[in-house]
């Protein structure tokens, strides 16, 4: 029986499995290594982040984005975005250097065994490990605005779902949203011959200010100091100080989690949406339906109906929402008993352990309990070091028992509360 197995090759699960392997645990780690950047992204996008908040943590520090471009050649500085085609390069060799061999099996099923947990392969082949960590990313967590339900794959789709655009030349697409994803998938279209409207609900689009210089005057940085996540003091607690952000009120949490950082645009991707996009703002889906094999989008604004829309696909880059409903890789029971908060996302102790001792989380699930830091790759390294600590502690435990008695479903899920309070 393994010490760890992680579900996930992402950043945070390859950063998790490096730290695990560094304290001496027996670890697995399963997944398509950097799967989302090589097969969720479109040729041609860049991170949002700033390449030095981008990089996946090692123990010793040894393998960070700066480290691998010297030694290929690649340039990453401050201000100049950088390629997902290079941020996912980095992601397979920091996996080559700083990892256990990876499994490139998908996960279909976690349960419980006696003494720990039983994680199933797509292929059929089960596993035993006394603990799990849950670094899914953000793809089990995809949000469709309910207005577009049911009207099928070959007529909507999520932003994440794309990795070649080339299928739209030519064509005319709607896609909704108002962030970085929205708008940078708007002017990549555009820029391939695509017909593209963007359709918002807010009022007007938000752009990033070009980041100021690296070395700044002291005055400068006291004000207004560089993070992973902006500059700001605020941004900076977000960024750099989880564990204090965690320790804030649920309701402040979030508040916090579903307001801050809210939808914008990367200043580099400006120009490009606002010399060929056509933005409709103030205005939502609220009816949609298909004839004739195009998508009529009825719309609604502040003022009443807004224009009915006649497009060949939608695409909805509306983001993702982390509750534990989707985690559908865990036998029901074990998600059933997993304690949640008010908007039925799973809750995490200190050391990043759900309700359920022994089963760990990792990445957006977490950003209820840790903050925005956690939607982004600069929250691994807090996350890995941390987890590995609960890992740790977990496995000097008595082993647990398959015979653990679940709480009851639903609401009655928080009465576990206490127990991720440690």
């Amino acid at each position: 029986m393994h010490d760890l197995l992680v579900v996930g090759a992402g950043p945070y699960g390859l950063s998790i499995a490096s730290h695990a392997a560094g304290a001496g645990l027996d670890v697995r780690v399963f997944g398509r290594p950097m799967a989302s950047w090589r097969d969720h992204m479109p040729r041609g996008m860049f991170l949002k982040s700033e390449p030095w908040a981008s990089n996946l943590s090692d123990p010793r520090r040894r393998h960070g984005l700066a480290a691998y471009c010297e030694r290929n050649g690649t340039r990453a500085r401050h201000g100049e975005p950088l390629s997902v085609e290079t941020f996912a390069s980095y992601g397979l060799w920091f996996a080559q250097h700083a990892v256990p061999d990876v499994d490139e099996r998908m996960v279909a099923r976690v349960g419980t065994c006696p003494g720990g947990f039983e994680v199933v392969t797509d292929d059929g082949q089960a596993i035993r490990s006394r603990t799990v960590a849950l670094a899914v990313g953000v793809l089990p967590f995809v949000e469709i605005p309910a207005a577009l339900h049911g009207l099928g794959a070959p007529h909507v789709s999520h932003s994440s779902h794309h990795r070649d655009l080339d299928r739209f030349r030519d064509r005319d697409v709607t896609v909704i949203g108002g962030g970085q994803a929205a708008l940078e998938t708007a002017a990549l279209l555009a820029e391939q011959g695509t017909r593209v409207r963007v359709l918002a609900r807010s009022d007007r689009l938000n752009w990033n200010a070009v980041p100021p210089a690296w070395k700044r005057p002291w005055r400068e940085s006291v004000r207004a100091p560089h993070s992973g996540l902006g500059c700001g003091w605020r941004n900076w607690f977000y960024a750099e100080v989880p564990g204090g952000f965690r320790r804030l009120p649920e309701a402040t949490r979030a508040r916090v989690s579903a307001s801050a950082l809210g939808p914008a645009g990367a200043w580099w991707v400006r120009d490009r949406v606002e010399s060929r996009v056509e933005v409709l703002l103030g205005h939502e889906v609220a009816t949609a339906s298909v004839a004739s094999g195009r998508v009529r989008l009825a719309t609604v604004g502040s003022d009443g109906a807004g224009p009915d829309l006649d497009t060949d696909h939608v695409i909805a880059a509306t983001g993702f929402r982390a509750t534990s409903a989707r985690l559908g890789l865990l036998d029901p029971g074990l998600r059933g008993s997993l304690a949640v908060n008010a908007a039925e996302e799973p809750c995490a102790s200190a050391e990043f352990e759900s309700s359920y001792p022994g089963l760990f989380l990792a990445g957006l699930v977490t950003a209820s309990s840790f903050g925005p830091a956690m939607r982004f790759v600069h929250g691994a390294s807090f996350t890995a070091g941390r987890l590995v600590r609960g890992v740790q502690r977990s496995l000097r435990r008595t082993p647990l028992s398959s015979t653990v008695p679940a709480p009851a479903g639903g609401r009655g899920r928080r009465a576990l509360l206490g127990a991720v309070k440690r």
